[in-house]
């Protein structure tokens, strides 16, 4: 972690909060001085993640229970979370789920939920805060898609539809925003050591009754360095370009993946 205040003051809304790489993106902005409001379905893990993050940073750390595909809640939420903390200065854009389905099998709720959870999600958040950002001119959008928002995969082609979806809106904004001060980029990680991947996992060992050890090393094996993505570098990448620094990067789509996609 940096250690600054180059965020002092700043509001972050992180989206999935409680764990993995929103966590490891909530530690790293409060390190870097932001307050926080952390959002997801688990209290207990996000009031965890909270105590921890204060405990270290000092910073101001709210939680909210959010289901984000539901817009009422979002717009509740949001609305919440401004009113105590102040206008977001940054939206994270974090929370989404990945799930195997060979193409023939799938069901139109399953794709749904999908579209729901990765990009629809990113829609009514983004909503909640860009007003406000632009009338300060200034904010901070980044969401959280996926190699896979890059290029396809086997048997989660919805998963592949929602992040490229998502690589899609955010330059879509950025173009749209580039002259308010508001910049809006997209983090794009390779296969990264959080519960996703241990799902991932699970699904190889089903799928191809491989052992949870093998399932893994093939997982790992589509990063070309041969290992895994640690959270933490995810948030190094989403803290620089929530930094004044990047003020003129908008509208990418960076991997943080181990040279897997160029």
């Amino acid at each position: 972690m940096r250690s600054n205040n180059e965020l002092h003051g700043r509001h972050a809304i992180i989206t999935g909060g409680g764990r993995g790489i929103g966590a490891a993106v909530a530690a790293e902005l409060a390190q870097r001085g932001a307050d926080l409001s952390l959002m997801g379905r688990n209290m207990d893990r996000l009031h965890r993640t909270a105590e921890s993050i204060r405990d270290r940073c000092g910073s101001k750390v709210e939680t909210h229970r959010l289901d984000v595909t539901e817009l009422a809640a979002v717009a509740q939420a949001f609305a919440f979370a401004q009113k105590s903390l102040g206008p977001a200065y940054i939206l994270v854009n974090n929370a989404g789920q990945a799930q195997a389905m060979p193409f023939p099998k799938m069901q139109p709720d399953f794709w749904e939920r999908m579209m729901a959870v990765n990009l629809t999600s990113a829609f009514y958040c983004a909503q909640q805060v860009l007003p406000a950002m632009v009338e300060h001119g200034r904010g901070r959008v980044v969401n959280i898609a996926s190699t896979a928002g890059l290029k396809g995969y086997p048997k989660i082609s919805a998963y592949c539809a929602s992040k490229h979806g998502l690589v899609g809106l955010t330059r879509a904004l950025a173009v749209e925003y580039a002259k308010s001060g508001v910049t809006v980029n997209a983090v794009c990680p390779g296969y990264t050591e959080t519960e996703m991947l241990d799902r991932a996992v699970s699904e190889v060992v089903d799928s191809m009754g491989k052992s949870p050890e093998e399932a893994r090393a093939l997982l790992t094996r589509k990063n070309p360095q041969g290992r895994l993505v640690k959270p933490e570098e995810v948030a190094d990448a989403v803290a620089w370009l929530c930094s004044p620094e990047a003020s003129a990067i908008t509208g990418q789509a960076i991997a943080v993946a181990g040279g897997e996609v160029q």
